[in-house]
């Protein structure tokens, strides 16, 4: 089953691109997507803890 974007998120990303594309600048916008992505990064380092891919994709990519 193939899942959608929710209308929210979807608005959102619709909404920073407008003000990436205009130079405008909203804080409170930028807060609130902020504290979102600090949640969701917390809530993925309890689940799969701390995820350290940096330093060996980089031997690989050199290999």
């Amino acid at each position: 089953m193939k899942e959608s974007i929710p209308a929210d998120v979807l608005a959102d990303m619709e909404y920073a691109v407008q003000l990436h594309m205009t130079g405008q600048q909203d804080p409170e916008f930028t807060t609130r997507i902020q504290a979102e992505a600090d949640k969701i990064r917390e809530e993925i380092r309890q689940k799969h803890g701390v995820l350290e891919i940096g330093v060996p994709a980089i031997r690989e990519l050199r290999e």
